[in-house]
């Protein structure tokens, strides 16, 4: 999610928050190790408040899935919740509740992310329910046929109900026709009410393994104290079997690809969509720049041309995520009624096409890095964001010490490289654009009202 504001704002911010880098970032604070499962520790006390955060992230995601078990992932999300070997089903969240804590999760087309929250004095009841629901968690047929249901309605209500996300479904799968991230996180449909429970269990004994993640915990505590606590709870775990590799990529795009749908709606929307390289490529920096001039904020090239200047959109909006194989940067634009959204078009990639043949004047290029150090320090100031930083750091990059160096890889990039990065990827060829086209609902109005969004329980 983007931090957005008045560009005068953003740059005191960078300022204040900047006065004093070394005691936000001291990797010396940071200590890695692994334990005899594999399990990969990451450890950084913070003092200012008693709380803690434990985040554990493993390396599955949609990425990891094939057809007929699309969604697994995003499902597990789900499962951990449930039950284990010593807590029933609703026991782990009432428990933690009761020590003061709270807990959450998300998954992404590489990662699946549990976030823990508790004080101090509930840590050892936190590593008890961790160990319990990830070396032993209940997959039987009740549980997995009440929670296939909530996914159902999830995907129902997310996805299908919501056009924007149905046009990014429907955008990723005519991007891709090779590698996994075609399909959607949550999964399609028809696999969701057809997985079987001997897939499940061989899923999770796989994945959901501790030499398959990295358990990383920031705040009050001193790693002398937890060190015993992970001993204890986490390295008696079991290791799982080594995860097969995710060997496909994704052949070069050779043109122009278009998708176009009729669904109810009252305005048309579409998004483009461009490849470009994973997280630890070079150009990941100078795209992050290119991200934030074109799209950051109200201020943005993109915002000021469609919303202000031509008055021809109603939102722009878009970007790219972290990812360990080459993604999308995407372009959202909803066009306001009566305009085409081939109008809208023509302006995006009239910036897109400006932004590769003008470099960025320093005045802007500053701007667009400042607000990109303003959202990391802001990130900083938590133990929620320090745990997620750590993580992905380590996910991402290989190092869970490399995110000290962000602010200094944004202030190397340079006007060139953004006009670069923007010429190289931003081309029609490389280019794939779904369109959802209006259509008006004919139902009559003394029909019974639809139940297709219904839920049984809310998603993560």
């Amino acid at each position: 999610m983007r931090v957005v504001g008045p560009a005068i704002a953003v740059a005191v911010l960078t300022l204040g928050l900047a006065a004093h880098p070394a005691r936000a970032l001291d990797p010396n604070e940071i200590t890695t190790e692994t334990l005899g499962n594999g399990m990969k520790i990451v450890m950084w006390p913070d003092h200012s408040i008693p709380n803690l955060a434990l985040y554990t992230f493993f390396r599955v995601g949609s990425r990891n899935e094939r057809p007929g078990i699309t969604g697994l992932s995003h499902f597990f999300e789900h499962m951990m919740f449930l039950g284990s070997r010593n807590y029933g089903p609703g026991e782990l969240d009432r428990t933690m509740e009761a020590a003061g804590g709270a807990n959450n999760a998300y998954t992404e087309q590489d990662i699946t992310v549990y976030q823990d929250w508790f004080p101090r004095s509930a840590l050892e009841t936190i590593f008890k329910l961790e160990s319990d629901r990830i070396g032993w968690l209940a997959i039987d047929s009740t549980s997995v046929q009440s929670e296939r249901g909530v996914v159902a309605s999830e995907r129902r209500r997310s996805v299908e109900d919501n056009n924007s996300r149905l046009i990014d479904e429907e955008n990723w799968a005519a991007a891709y026709k090779a590698h996994p991230y075609q399909w959607p996180v949550i999964g399609w449909m028809v696999d969701i009410e057809h997985w079987k429970i001997a897939d499940l269990r061989k899923y999770f004994e796989t994945y959901y393994a501790p030499n398959n993640a990295t358990m990383v915990l920031v705040g009050d505590f001193t790693p002398e104290e937890v060190r015993p606590l992970f001993k204890q709870y986490i390295e008696i775990v079991p290791r799982g079997p080594a995860p097969l590799p995710v060997t496909t990529t994704e052949p070069e795009q050779q043109g122009e690809r278009r998708v176009e749908f009729h669904k109810t709606a009252e305005l048309a929307q579409f998004v483009s969509s461009w490849h470009i390289p994973a997280t630890a490529h070079a150009d990941y920096w100078p795209l992050r720049v290119a991200e934030a001039l074109l799209l950051q904020g109200e201020s943005s090239r993109l915002w000021r041309r469609l919303v202000e200047r031509e008055q021809a959109a109603l939102s722009v909006d878009g970007g790219f995520q972290h990812a360990l194989d080459p993604t999308l940067f995407q372009v959202f634009v909803q066009a306001k009624s009566g305009v085409p959204t081939s109008n809208c078009e023509a302006l995006v990639y009239d910036e897109l096409d400006r932004l590769g043949k003008e470099a960025p004047s320093e005045h802007e290029l500053q701007k667009a890095k400042n607000q990109l150090a303003a959202d990391f320090y802001r990130r900083m100031q938590t133990i929620a964001g320090k745990a997620e930083l750590l993580g992905r750091s380590d996910v991402y990059f290989g190092d869970p010490k490399a995110f000290a160096t962000t602010v200094q890889q944004y202030e190397k990039v340079t006007a060139a490289d953004v006009q670069r990065v923007a010429k190289t990827y931003f081309t029609d060829r490389n280019r794939t654009v779904t369109t959802l086209v209006p259509e008006k609902d004919n139902r009559k109005t003394d029909s019974a009202p639809s139940t297709a969004g219904a839920t049984t329980g809310g998603s993560r």
